[in-house]
């Protein structure tokens, strides 16, 4: 009963250190600038928003459904992702998805083992998936800035750093580096997830299913920032879709980079720099990316927790089925 209050606080001090982290970063002017033109937003996009950020749920629960090879019920899946999505608030690097998910499964009469390796294959499919979603919007949106404000970046980052240090630096942490990534790809979770896409590439139309929509996931949040910006007067129009579609991609894949209980801070700091690379200025950007994470990943919470006690009653572990005469127990 004690644990109860200290997930609460945990919830509740997130969107501080969001705020913090955007403060240390950027000042208090861009916040000053949001808060104020939040007067202004188009609340009509609103609704749209509340449905990209439902069909994101429903394409995770389709997902689930293909690197598990079973045919789930939807309406239930969906709703497990609803509760994945809450125990991430508090969980660093999509452990608390991880648990609820194979918890699911084995409700669903897989067996423990093999529900582990599912979902660690699940996890490891978005990564491929996500890096073709953006190779094809880069490519049709033909628009360089993104890629050239982080070359600009890393250039500077290096021109920064001492030639001699650097160099003592990287040949004393690349052996280092090197040994933790042979331990790495001996444990028993690189094992699980070998394990896990072998058996998925052994069933092609679940690969299919689950990377196609893995990356629609993505997708479908990546529209949702790219409105949330049009939500925002004068912020872009519909031409520059494709643009943001690409800062979202990027950013949130930088924001992901550190393990933060669901990328809370970095995330909203890297999607402000990413949406700051295609010209979107600072103030604009935090407020699309404010109304953006309110409705894509704080509205979902309480949904989740919700959805987390009607699935305690819903979904039960299934028995094991009776072993065969003269089978060992």
């Amino acid at each position: 009963m004690r644990r109860r209050p200290a997930r609460w606080a945990l919830l509740a001090a997130l969107p501080v250190a969001a705020a913090a982290a955007l403060l240390a970063l950027y000042g208090d002017a861009p916040l000053r600038s949001a808060a104020t033109a939040f007067q202004d937003v188009r609340w009509e996009f609103l609704p749209a928003l509340a449905v990209l950020s439902v069909l994101h749920y429903v394409l995770a629960a389709i997902a689930l459904r293909g690197a598990a090879g079973l045919r789930l019920p939807l309406y239930e899946t969906t709703l497990t992702q609803f509760t994945a999505a809450a125990a991430n608030r508090v969980t660093p690097s999509g452990l608390g998805a991880v648990a609820v998910n194979t918890r699911y499964l084995v409700c669903r009469g897989m067996p423990l083992r093999k529900a582990a390796v599912a979902v660690a294959a699940l996890q490891v499919a978005g990564a491929p998936a996500d890096l073709i979603l953006l190779a094809i919007v880069l490519l049709i949106a033909q628009d360089s800035r993104m890629l050239e404000t982080v070359g600009d970046h890393a250039a500077r980052a290096v021109a920064l750093l001492p030639p001699a240090p650097a160099l003592i630096g990287a040949a004393l942490l690349l052996p280092a580096a090197v040994l933790l990534i042979r331990r790495a790809l001996r444990s028993p979770a690189a094992g699980r997830v070998l394990t896990g896409m072998t058996d998925l590439c052994r069933r092609p139309g679940d690969l299919a299913v689950t990377l196609t929509a893995s990356a629609a996931t993505t997708l479908v949040l990546g529209l949702a920032l790219a409105l949330s910006v049009l939500a925002v007067p004068g912020a872009a129009t519909t031409g520059d879709v494709l643009p943001l579609l690409a800062a979202y991609l990027v950013g949130a894949a930088a924001g992901a980079a550190l393990p933060a209980p669901g990328g809370v801070g970095s995330t909203e700091a890297a999607l402000v720099a990413a949406l700051a690379a295609v010209g979107i200025t600072a103030g604009t950007a935090l407020q699309a990316v404010l109304l953006f994470r309110a409705v894509t990943f704080w509205a979902p919470v309480p949904i989740g927790l919700l959805t987390w006690r009607t699935l305690r009653h819903r979904v039960t572990p299934e028995p094991a089925p009776p072993a065969a005469p003269g089978t060992p127990r």
